[in-house]
């Protein structure tokens, strides 16, 4: 039986609050509050509570044995902090077992690596900094936003100090490489890549309730089976956590089945490793070369769920094209509201996809139409523009 890693991504984004910006005062409210605490209620009590307090017993009665990984983007505790704190609690006491590892990432769950080394570096340094300040835990494994990857990126969080990286295991990437190894990329000295198993994973956040599934209804023992018959090292199962009790109903079976998987993979010989608890055991004897970047979203694996019209292309030359202007206000929280801007999301709901890959994204948008998703964002952050020049306007006559 191979090894079993497990890591969750835990994220909500700021939705933004569909009319004009109001003016009056320095800093208008661009979020929609009460959607964000609407969502999160809904979520919270679906997932995030049932699945902390079921995770936190499978740890505890497995002594251990049991382990398991997670990656909390800073937007999301921001929301916890405002609307839900006994959530962040549970968080917290969950990783408090020592049985959950928690991973970096950018602290907007942003697209910043391909656009800005600057600005990667500055949230990847404020999601560090955030982790210390809720979990007091420094990560060591590095998860870019929706697993996005390419050489350039292991090679940069390799300068950062981090020992792994993660990165989708996607056929049309990997040209038959099994993503059940431990990889290191091209010019890079010590980090080890991680690659999602897609399948299983898949087979888990997306397929596990559907009926026109060949593989419907899923058990506890065909899973065993499966992650049993997969070849190499260790099978990575890497999921958004609203996977459990959101996006797959409790009614449907999934809170029955994540009780009885990790004992019974104990039981057949596997063992749960973290992130960092693999790339310590194993070596990274094979090479992925990666020089085109990767994500886990789509049928494409690749940008083009947030760079794959004229409409995102817009959005994001002009989201980091105030870049300097806005970190020059000195205005914190201008620069705050400029860092959620760039949470992948708002992206995503512009998708103008269709088939598959757009049922999915009108599943998670707030907005009819991916043209309302481009109009409300371009008001916003036209609005911030103006913001920012004031800003430097300001400065400069005060310097004069």
């Amino acid at each position: 039986m191979p090894d079993v890693c497990l890591y969750f991504q835990v994220h909500q984004p700021h939705r933004l609050l569909a009319g004009k910006p109001k003016k009056g005062g320095s800093a208008p409210p661009y979020e929609d509050d009460k959607l964000n605490e609407e969502i999160l209620n809904r979520v919270a009590d679906k997932c995030y509570l049932p699945a902390n307090e079921m995770f936190r017993k499978r740890i505890e009665e497995n002594h251990g044995l049991f382990r398991m990984a997670l990656s909390i983007s800073g937007t999301v505790i921001e929301q916890f902090r405002k609307f839900r704190p006994d959530v962040l609690e549970s968080f917290q006491e969950l990783v408090s077992t020592g049985g959950v590892e928690l991973l970096a990432e950018t602290y907007y769950h942003s697209l910043a690596f391909v656009y800005s080394d600057k600005e990667f570096q500055r949230q990847s340094d404020m999601h560090l900094d955030l982790m210390e300040e809720c979990f007091s835990v420094r990560p060591r494994v590095f998860r870019n936003s929706e697993l996005i990857y390419n050489n350039a990126i292991a090679a940069k969080v390799e300068t950062q100090g981090f020992e792994g990286v993660i990165a989708e295991g996607t056929p049309a990437f990997t040209e038959g490489i099994s993503p059940n190894y431990i990889y290191h990329a091209p010019d890079t000295a010590r980090i080890k890549t991680l690659m999602r198993n897609h399948t299983l994973s898949n087979d888990l956040a997306f397929r596990f309730s559907d009926p026109s599934w060949s593989g419907f209804p899923l058990t506890w023992e065909k899973f065993t089976e499966w992650v049993g018959q997969s070849p190499g090292d260790l099978v990575n199962l890497f999921m958004d956590y609203e996977s459990i009790g959101e996006h797959q109903k409790k009614e449907q079976g999934i809170y029955e089945f994540w009780k009885k998987v990790p004992e019974i993979l104990i039981e057949s010989g596997s063992q749960w490793v973290t992130p960092a608890e693999a790339v310590s055991i194993y070596s990274a004897s094979k090479e992925y070369d990666c020089p085109k970047v990767t994500s886990w979203a789509d049928a494409e694996r690749d940008l083009s769920a947030w760079t794959g019209n004229a409409m995102q292309k817009e959005a994001l030359a002009k989201i980091h094209g105030i870049e300097e202007a806005v970190m020059a206000s000195g205005d914190e929280k201008l620069i705050g509201t400029w860092g959620s801007l760039q949470s992948s999301d708002h992206l995503y709901w512009m998708s103008t996809k269709g088939g598959s890959d757009g049922q999915v994204k009108n599943y998670f948008s707030p907005y009819g139409r991916a043209e309302e998703a481009y109009d409300v964002f371009m008001r916003v952050l036209g609005d911030l523009e103006k913001r920012a020049g004031s800003h430097s306007q300001v400065a400069v006559g005060g310097s004069a």
